[in-house]
């Protein structure tokens, strides 16, 4: 599993703990119907479970029922952590634009990184968590 950090790290412990004990806003990028996608898979799993997720898709309307944003900007609040389910080339432009944003803490999903994209997130001051599930790091909330 790679983790990286940028000028204030974040460790893989820290933004676990961000996903865990807080009450983070997820932004899926990637976020689709098809249930045969890992889009589909993650923003799923992440609502039942509880938390505060945003599907970002320029292609959908919407997602499990749920308004679908064509963009970061597009949100109506900021999140706490983008993850990212798309190809590479798609995760480097929509980093770049996250980047404009401030919004530098990711979460990018096995088979969203390349080598450009791990040196994008090492060069432009990100705290992220590459090749690790965030399904698998991610607990149900608790309602109470």
């Amino acid at each position: 599993m790679l983790e990286g950090s940028g000028s204030v790290p974040l460790s893989m412990d820290t933004i676990s703990a961000l996903l865990n004990e807080s009450d983070p806003v997820v932004a899926v990028v990637g976020a689709t119907d098809n249930p045969r996608k890992y889009g589909n898979r993650i923003y799923l799993d992440l609502k039942r479970k509880g938390f505060r997720v945003y599907p970002v898709n320029p292609f959908r309307d919407t997602v499990d029922g749920d308004p679908a944003f064509a963009s970061l900007s597009d949100l109506p609040e900021t999140p706490d952590i983008v993850n990212f389910v798309v190809p590479p080339p798609r995760t480097l432009r929509v980093l770049e634009h996250a980047k404009e944003l401030g919004l530098t803490t990711v979460w990018i999903q096995p088979g969203a990184e390349n080598e450009d994209v791990m040196s994008y997130l090492d060069e432009h001051g990100f705290d992220y968590l590459a090749n690790a599930c965030i399904m698998v790091r991610a607990s149900v909330r608790s309602t109470i």
